[in-house]
């Protein structure tokens, strides 16, 4: 075994370790819409003005369709924006796994005494049926 693939199982490891320490976590977004009344009197009709602030809102994808949910309170906003952060670090995590992953397959030696399989060993037989392709 190479020193370097020595020291990436250690990463691994130390990777692996992490894992525990992740919290809450959940893909989205947090977005705070602007609506306009619809009334010609109000600043939100002129030109150029921002609308009216809305609530915020949630935003994730869950079995390919996206759902909204209100966030009605700072509080729920500071809780999903903490959900978001650590879905963040996660993926940042995996990305990490993935990599030290792919460079200890690639280091690791070929083991040629393996023994194949009764499966394995057999090979698919080619047909002697004629194609109907004309």
């Amino acid at each position: 075994m190479t020193t370097s693939l020595d020291r990436c199982r250690r990463r691994r490891a130390r990777l692996l370790r992490q894992l525990v320490e992740f919290g809450d976590f959940r893909p989205g977004s947090i977005s705070s819409p602007t609506k306009r009344c619809g009334k010609p009197s109000c600043h939100c009709a002129k030109k150029g003005d921002s609308g009216h602030p809305g609530r915020a809102q949630f935003t994730s994808k869950i079995a390919g369709k996206t759902v909204t949910e209100s966030l009605p309170s700072r509080v729920a906003q500071s809780k999903a924006k903490r959900e978001i952060g650590e879905f963040r670090r996660f993926q940042q995590w995996t990305s990490s796994f993935v990599e030290v992953n792919i460079a200890i397959c690639r280091l690791r030696p070929v083991e040629e005494d393996i023994e194949l399989s009764s499966q394995e060993k057999k090979r698919p037989k080619q047909s002697n049926k004629k194609s109907l392709k004309k």
